[in-house]
């Protein structure tokens, strides 16, 4: 099955050789806490100055000519990866894209090289496009028991559940997935949850502001909250300045919703970019851009720095599409991967 990885609800398609693109993304903090409490980090994920849960790029592993993870990990000192996507396979079951197995395949084979050598994962369900799990489970326990499966198959210790499209502007499946979220903290003590959604220049939009209402009002800890700062279609100043705009947004609506202080709300939200071209014509993310948001980042302890992806984080001197294998931009090999390992929480 084709399906396009890209996200961003408010994204312009564009033909891309493969698909379009995601994004996306997470965060850490504690697990076994109210919601007015302090986060914490667990022991399990406590931040060190590099490689660590905290920056967590995004690899594809079904399209874009992914490269292997290990060699990734050789030559930019990212530890973690966040692995898209899973999809339903038709009902309220789990696959990669829809039609992978979650054992015995390539992508477990590719998740034991990362573990292998001394990495992790975070698993993302979603994405843009293909059928979700949050649409095709018909109550929040079948979806708690399908994201209960994946997390069982891999032992995790974080996921992601990139909402878009579809799933995301469906109020009844916005509170099916928070709702599920709620059932999978209870059940996975000390599992990281991250929620990833498209954002304005200003933070989320009344869908995002709703779906973290949502979450503060049904009692969820999330870990955090994590816009994808691009697709914007107009915006002023920089990307850079951009994305620092969407996160003071989202750092205001989830300090409303949940009673946060500033400094907690910082550490409940995340950010999830995407490097080169993005989707929409005449928008760039420069390596720049995400050193700006590395520098906010680093200012205010959030939780998560990853981006739309590292299949992409190469120039297209070899032919690629800057769609789905290359960024589009003059770049050396992981020029972006290495700033996003330098986050360290």
């Amino acid at each position: 099955m084709s399906h396009t990885p890209r996200k961003t609800h408010r994204r312009t398609l564009t033909a891309l050789t493969t698909a379009a693109v995601l994004a996306a993304a997470g965060s850490l903090a504690l697990a076994a806490q109210s919601s007015a409490a302090p986060p914490q980090a667990p022991a399990a994920v406590t931040a060190k100055a590099s490689g660590t849960i905290h920056a967590a790029p995004y690899e594809y592993l079904g399209w874009g000519s992914p490269q292997k993870p290990t060699d990734v990990m050789a030559a930019t000192g990212v530890t973690w990866f966040t692995l898209a996507f899973i999809l339903s396979d038709g009902g309220c079951n789990p696959a990669w894209d829809g039609n992978r197995p979650l054992k015995g395949g390539s992508d477990e084979s590719a998740i034991k090289s990362i573990r292998g050598a001394g990495g992790d994962i975070v698993v993302s369900v979603g994405g843009w496009s293909g059928a979700k799990l949050g649409e095709k489970c018909s109550s929040a326990t079948a979806l708690a028991g399908a994201y209960q499966k994946v997390i069982d198959a891999y032992k995790l210790k974080a996921f992601d559940v990139d909402i878009e499209n579809t799933e995301f502007s469906n109020a009844t499946v916005r509170q099916r997935v928070v709702d599920a979220l709620k059932i999978v903290k209870q059940k996975n003590p000390g599992i990281v949850t991250y929620v990833t959604m498209g954002t304005t220049p200003s933070g989320p939009d009344a869908t995002g502001k709703d779906l973290i209402k949502r979450g503060a009002a049904a009692g969820l800890d999330n870990n955090a909250w994590v816009v994808m700062p691009f697709d914007f279609g107009s915006h002023s100043g920089s990307m850079g300045d951009a994305s620092v705009s969407a996160l003071e947004g989202l750092k205001s609506t989830v300090k409303s919703a949940y009673g946060y202080s500033d400094a907690d709300a910082y550490k409940r939200i995340g950010v999830s970019s995407m490097n080169g071209k993005t989707d929409v014509a005449g928008e760039t993310v420069t390596t720049n851009d995400f050193k700006k948001i590395l520098a906010y980042a680093q200012q205010h302890h959030i939780a998560r720095y990853s981006f739309w992806a590292v299949n992409r984080d190469r120039d297209c001197s070899s032919g690629g599409s800057a769609g789905d294998s290359c960024s589009g931009v003059s770049q050396a090999p992981y020029e972006f991967t290495k700033i996003v390992a330098q986050y360290g929480g």
